[in-house]
């Protein structure tokens, strides 16, 4: 079992750029696939990106391509989304997500057996 929190989120004007951490307990950190969600007020919880166990690997959604960077450093057990050339739209609760063993293809949320509490992200215009 792992536990993870989220920090880093906050209020940045648009254009700007954010780092967000996800850190997690245990020692199989590595063990797991990660992922970034984000869900917007009255929207469906959205796949932004997903790294493999080793870091090697990345996954992102065709709209944040270019402009989100997952990464992931295992000594630390955290997990990092950089988040550049901010928009109004990118406002949402982000969570980080960890998956067992899973692939960094996986994007859908339900797959995913761990959650953090989130961190929110505002972005003004």
């Amino acid at each position: 079992q792992v536990q993870l929190v989220e920090s880093g989120g906050g209020l940045v004007q648009a254009g700007g750029s954010l780092r967000l951490s996800c850190a997690a307990s245990g020692r199989t950190f590595s063990i797991y696939t990660m992922g970034w969600f984000r869900q917007a007020p009255g929207k469906e919880r959205q796949f932004v990106a997903a790294i493999s166990r080793s870091g090697l690997g990345t996954n992102y959604a065709d709209s944040l391509k270019g402009r989100f960077t997952i990464s992931r450093d295992n000594a630390k057990n955290t997990v990092y989304l950089q988040m550049n050339s901010l928009k109004p739209e990118d406002t949402a609760v982000y969570y980080c997500a960890a998956r067992p063993f899973g692939s960094v293809n996986t994007t859908a949320g339900r797959l995913y057996d761990y959650w953090g509490q989130g961190t929110p992200v505002t972005v003004s215009a």
